[in-house]
């Protein structure tokens, strides 16, 4: 079995943070609390059960997210979609944080994490090259953040996701992520039980340099399915509250 210390952030650019171990079989315990779920923008997330944080997309206040706060939270992982400045800026990130970036089998704090590569573009990774979608259990609750995903899923795709709990899905659009009509046929595809949506356009947005579209226009087009609204950035997602069908739970961002 090949195996590899997991290194740690030192602040000085991204660290290879692999610890493979393909043959592990991790139970989880379902019987919990549920998982805490806090949106710090665009597609940056952190996540809190199990005693452990795990902050997913930090990013750089430019373009779509000038106006965010930047999201320097204590986290003890740190995962990110790729290397790009909306989605893997992870520099100044307070304590030291462990990181990992790349697609694989990881092993963290008896937490199982998969990395799934696939495209971040629609020209075949010609132009933004590869988005690596992060599925893990955490609380009882699996979870699946596609990142920046702009490609369909294919069926090996679907396969390696699995049904989710929960997914966070990019629907603003762009050239780097799923508009609202791609986001809809992931939905579809996914068939989850709980959609956080994610990377779209906010009165964050620098007006002259973001190109992503408002999340009305994702809301609009899927009419018919249960939205949940909540009037702060923060909800906790329970195992035992989850909706049999596809619902949708939009975040507050206080500006």
């Amino acid at each position: 079995m090949k195996r590899r210390e997991l290194m740690g952030y030192t602040g000085a650019g991204l660290v290879t943070a692999l610890v493979t171990n393909l043959g592990s079989h991790l139970r989880v315990n379902a019987q919990s609390s549920g998982v805490s779920v806090q949106w710090l923008g665009h597609t940056c997330f952190l996540f809190t059960a199990s005693g452990v944080k795990i902050l997913v997309n930090p990013f750089r206040t430019v373009g779509c997210t000038a106006r965010y706060r930047l999201p320097k939270v204590t986290a003890d992982l740190v995962l990110i979609s790729s290397q790009l400045l909306d989605e893997g800026a992870i520099e100044g990130l307070p304590g030291n944080p462990k990181l990992i970036y790349e697609p694989g089998v990881y092993e963290f704090k008896g937490l199982k994490f998969e990395g799934i590569s696939i495209d971040h573009d629609r020209k075949g990774g010609k132009q933004f090259g590869k988005n690596t979608v992060w599925k893990w259990n955490q609380g009882g609750i699996n979870i699946l953040h596609l990142g920046g995903a702009a490609a369909p899923i294919s069926i090996e795709q679907k396969i390696l996701m699995g049904r989710p709990d929960l997914a966070l899905i990019p629907v603003g659009g762009g050239a780097k992520a799923y508009n609202a009509q791609e986001a809809q046929q992931a939905i579809g595809v996914l068939n989850p039980k709980l959609v956080i949506p994610t990377h779209y356009r906010t009165q964050a947005a620098d007006s002259a340099s973001c190109e992503i579209t408002p999340l009305d226009d994702f809301l609009n087009l899927i009419s018919g399915v249960t939205v949940r609204r909540s009037n702060g950035d923060t909800v906790v997602i329970n195992s035992k509250t989850l909706p049999e069908n596809t619902e949708i739970q939009v975040l507050s961002y206080k500006f």
